[in-house]
């Protein structure tokens, strides 16, 4: 039996009709007629009724219609199958990572990891989250490392994705200084808090793309505070390393991880634009694949699980 007979067979069912269903598998009906009669010859029986139009299912072709979709979806799933029997075998470790946590967060952590286990090598994918997370959906990657919060449920599903906080983080406003004071304080150029200048002028914010996952908290927590500001969305971007390079250029105010802006805060190139009432604090969730992972894999799990001392 030739596989694509299943698919012939499926579009027949669906309409009855041999003209449009060949039309369908791009191909003339006497041709798809000829496949029909031979998947029917296999089986030994008739699938449909050509006494009628449109032509019907048979009982044992309406049978065979669940059997078929089944053995497809069989089929589909044997690439990806076959990958993860072969990557049981595999020392190499893949992880998906968020642009900010590739550059910040990652490395100590990995180092504190390989204190305790040997990791092996690594292939790392750092891409905004709506990509980290379609690689772990698809099965491409073993883990994902994002930030998170308890406003933004449910992306991923941790029904689904089993994860453990392996850190965290805060988003702060920060902007570029306006001016230096005599004892070396430095001004923010921009501020979320109430001054005579915020009447008539709308405050500058550099803001994320909807493919952000920082994007989606600040939106979670603070978006109707933002709103009703009026605050004037001046720049947008996916990336946070991005907005922090227009921030220090005096763009606008920009929520950025405090990972990724603790030295240019120590150094006074970015100040906080606003009080603590500003900032979200975040956690750093590793996510992983529900499916049987490599040895080296559940090694990295196993570790990254255990309580910190």
């Amino acid at each position: 039996m030739n596989l694509t007979w299943l698919d012939d067979f499926l579009a027949l069912a669906a309409s009855g009709n041999f003209s449009r269903a060949a039309e369908e598998r791009h191909m003339t009906q006497p041709a798809f007629s000829r496949r029909i009669r031979a998947l029917e010859a296999w089986l030994g029986t008739e699938l449909f009724d050509r006494s009628s139009q449109p032509a019907r299912l048979t009982a044992t072709g309406e049978w065979f219609r669940g059997t078929a979709e089944t053995l497809l979806a069989r089929v589909a799933r044997l690439p990806h199958e076959a990958q993860a029997v072969a990557d049981t075998q595999s020392a190499t470790l893949r992880l998906a990572a968020t642009h900010a946590l590739s550059f910040t967060f990652l490395p100590g952590w990995l180092r504190g990891l390989e204190r305790h286990t040997p990791l092996g090598p690594m292939q790392l994918m750092s891409d905004v989250l709506a990509r980290c997370e379609a690689l772990l959906a698809q099965g491409q990657v073993h883990f994902m490392l994002c930030h998170t919060h308890a406003a933004v449920p449910g992306a991923p599903d941790t029904a689904l994705y089993p994860s453990v906080v392996v850190g965290t983080d805060i988003l702060t406003p920060v902007c570029a200084p306006k001016q230096v004071a005599r004892k070396g304080q430095p001004f923010a150029l921009h501020t979320l808090e109430a001054h005579p200048r915020s009447v008539t002028t709308p405050v500058p914010v550099l803001g994320y793309s909807a493919q952000s996952g920082v994007g989606r908290i600040l939106q979670a927590v603070h978006g109707v505070a933002l709103r009703k500001m009026g605050v004037h969305t001046v720049f947008t971007a996916a990336l946070a390393s991005v907005l922090k390079t227009m921030a220090m250029d005096g763009r606008g105010i920009a929520w950025l991880p405090a990972s990724l802006v603790a030295e240019e805060l120590a150094q006074g190139q970015l100040v906080p634009a606003g009080s603590t009432n500003w900032t979200v604090p975040l956690e750093v969730r590793l996510y992983r694949d529900p499916a049987p992972l490599s040895v080296a894999a559940e090694g990295l799990w196993a570790t990254a699980s255990r309580p910190a001392k």
